[in-house]
């Protein structure tokens, strides 16, 4: 699978899948779950809200991801994975592991050829940029994938950028 690294706005990806890092309520929310909720338009929410009133009563769990149409997005799907929260206590690296994974799994399922990931719990959830970098490219290179021809993360700016094309040199050297 190839990977690129490259900053810019998440919800113009011209992708199979973009990943959203979204809060357990599955709702919107701030910062990249926000955007793509806006992008997407309100039937993202309203099928948010049939998970919710359906399988996901509790919301999602941290660490577990799902799938929705991307609506008025050029990515054909939303796969939503709630990351841990490092202020919230939330600091198990095995938790931003299974976003990854679970995100990839779901992006399989659908039978997705390419996938957007943002830097997961690297904003306002406080996990440091250094450990998101080496968790989720170290499940991107270590995923066999069945469908997955592409991935890239797409990071709001250059210096978020250059910590994963650094972390991402380091692993594939």
């Amino acid at each position: 699978m190839h990977i690129e690294i490259r900053t810019g706005d998440i919800t113009e990806r011209d992708t199979d899948v973009i990943v959203n890092a979204a809060n357990s309520s599955l709702l919107g929310g701030g910062g990249v779950d926000g955007a793509i909720h806006r992008a997407a338009g309100p039937e993202l929410l309203a099928a948010c809200r049939e998970l919710r009133a359906a399988s996901l009563r509790d919301g999602l769990p941290t660490g577990r991801s799902v799938a929705t149409p991307g609506y008025n997005l050029r990515a054909r799907w939303v796969v939503h994975t709630v990351g841990p929260n490092a202020g919230a206590g939330e600091t198990d690296p095995e938790l931003l592991r299974s976003c990854f994974r679970t995100a990839l799994a779901a992006a399989e399922e659908l039978g997705a050829e390419s996938i957007a990931f943002p830097a997961v719990s690297a904003g306002i959830y406080g996990w440091d940029p250094e450990t998101v970098a080496d968790i989720g490219l170290q499940e991107l290179l270590g995923h066999e994938p069945q469908n997955l021809q592409h991935a890239e993360f797409v990071l709001f700016n250059e210096r978020l950028a250059e910590v994963f094309r650094r972390r991402l040199a380091q692993l594939t050297a």
